[in-house]
C-alpha cells in the first residue's frame, strides 16, 4: 500500500523530511503546504506540488498522513484539522507549547483512531537503543544519574526576526530546538519527572528566547539528571547514564541530519571492565518515519506511549516556568482520558 502524504512547512527541517520521503517506496508526497509564496519555486524544483493553504489542501487531495514541520504554535490546530478528517499525523517536536494543547491533540487522535507520531528521532539511534536495553535488562543496576547534551550551530545564522528566536514561539532558549529531544530520552529512561530547575541566557546571538539552556532534574524515583542545550557552539551530542552496577556513554560526532559521523560508546562496570565500540551514523529520522508508516498499516504499534507524549510537554511547561521565575518548579502530570 502506498501512503499518500502532505508535508506542511518547508523550512530547514521540512526540506530535509521531503528529501527522505521522496526516496521511500512506501510513500508519495501529494503536496507541500507552505504559506510563504516565495518558497513555491523551491518546492516545485523538487518536483513537488505547492499549496499555500492547509485546510484547502486537506480537502483537495486524498491524503493518508500529514507531516507537520510547521512553526510550533501551529501544531494544535493542524493536528485537530487532520485527525478530524481521519488523517494520520506525524508532528515535529514539540507536540505542543502547552499541556492543554498536547492533551487535546492526543485525545483527538485517539477519538478518530489515527496514529499520532512525534519527531523525536533520537530514540531510533542504535547507540541510544543500546542504553535503553542496558536499562531494561538491569545491566546498569539502580539508576543514579544522567547527563544529556545536544548543541550545535545549525540555526545560529537565523535573523532575530525568525520565529525560532522568540519566546512566544520557541520559549526557554534551546528547549524547543534541541532540549525537548533530551527530555524525551530522560522520560524513556528514568520515568516521570518530579522537579526541574532551569536557567536560560543570551550569550551571543541576541535572541529574545536566549541561546543557552541548562536544566537540573529530579525524577519520582529519586534519580537525577542534567540537560545542556546550546544554540551557538560546535556540534556536541552526548548521552550518559550511570547506575550502581555500570555506566554507559554515547557520543555522536554528527547531527541526525548529517551522514558520515561516528557514534562512540563506552561502558564501565563495577568490576572495572571497560569496553569501547564505534558505530556508523544511521538515519534515525528515516527510521522514525518508517515506524510511523508501519503503525498506519497496522504492522506494529508506534513506539511512544500517550503518557510519554504528554509528560514531555508537562516537563516543557515546567522548564519554561522555571526559566522565567528562576526557581525550582514541580512538574504537574496532566491526566489523559
Amino acid at each position: 500500500m502506498m501512503i499518500t502524504c502532505a508535508v506542511v512547512g518547508f523550512g530547514w527541517w521540512g526540506q530535509h523530511i521531503s528529501r527522505i520521503l521522496k526516496d521511500l517506496d512506501e510513500t508519495k508526497i501529494v503536496c507541500v503546504v507552505e504559506p510563504d509564496i516565495q518558497k513555491r519555486s523551491h518546492v516545485e524544483s523538487l518536483g513537488l506540488k505547492y499549496e499555500n493553504d492547509y485546510a484547502d489542501a486537506l480537502s483537495k487531495y486524498s491524503i493518508d498522513a500529514v507531516i507537520l514541520t510547521s512553526p510550533n504554535d501551529k501544531h494544535d490546530e493542524q493536528i485537530a484539522l487532520a485527525a478530524n478528517k481521519g488523517i494520520h499525523v506525524y508532528c515535529e517536536k514539540p507536540l505542543s507549547l502547552t499541556a492543554n494543547g498536547a492533551q487535546f491533540s492526543i485525545a483527538t487522535c485517539k477519538q478518530n483512531n489515527v496514529v499520532l507520531a512525534i519527531g523525536h528521532e533520537r530514540r531510533f539511534e542504535p547507540g541510544i537503543q543500546i542504553i535503553k536495553e542496558m536499562i531494561t535488562s538491569g545491566q546498569l543496576g539502580t539508576l543514579m544519574h544522567g547527563e544529556f547534551a545536544f548543541s550545535h550551530q545549525k540555526l545560529a545564522s537565523l535573523p532575530t526576526t525568525s520565529w525560532r528566536t522568540k519566546k512566544q514561539y520557541a520559549p526557554a532558549g534551546a528547549m524547543t530546538q534541541m532540549g525537548i529531544h533530551l527530555t524525551d530520552l530522560m522520560i524513556w529512561f528514568f520515568g516521570p519527572v518530579e522537579t526541574v530547575h532551569a536557567i536560560t541566557a543570551d550569550r551571543s546571538l541576541g535572541w529574545e528566547t536566549g541561546d543557552l539552556t541548562s536544566v537540573h532534574f529530579q525524577f519520582e524515583s529519586g534519580a537525577t539528571a542534567t540537560l545542556q542545550a546550546i544554540l551557538n557552539t560546535p556540534n556536541y551530542i552526548r548521552t550518559f547514564v550511570s547506575g550502581t552496577d555500570a555506566w554507559v556513554e554515547v557520543k555522536n560526532s554528527s547531527h541526525p541530519d548529517t551522514p558520515g559521523g561516528i557514534v562512540s560508546i563506552q561502558k564501565l562496570d563495577k568490576l572495572g571492565s571497560k569496553t569501547e565500540e564505534e558505530l556508523q551514523w544511521s538515519d534515525a529520522v528515516k527510521a522514525n518515519l518508517l515506524a510511523f508508516f508501519q503503525a498506519i498499516l497496522g504492522h506494529a504499534d508506534y513506539p511512544f506511549s500517550e503518557f510519554e507524549l504528554m509528560h514531555n510537554i508537562d516537563v516543557l511547561e515546567a522548564i519554561i516556568k522555571s526559566s522565567e521565575t528562576k526557581t525550582s518548579v514541580k512538574v504537574h502530570a496532566t491526566k489523559l482520558e
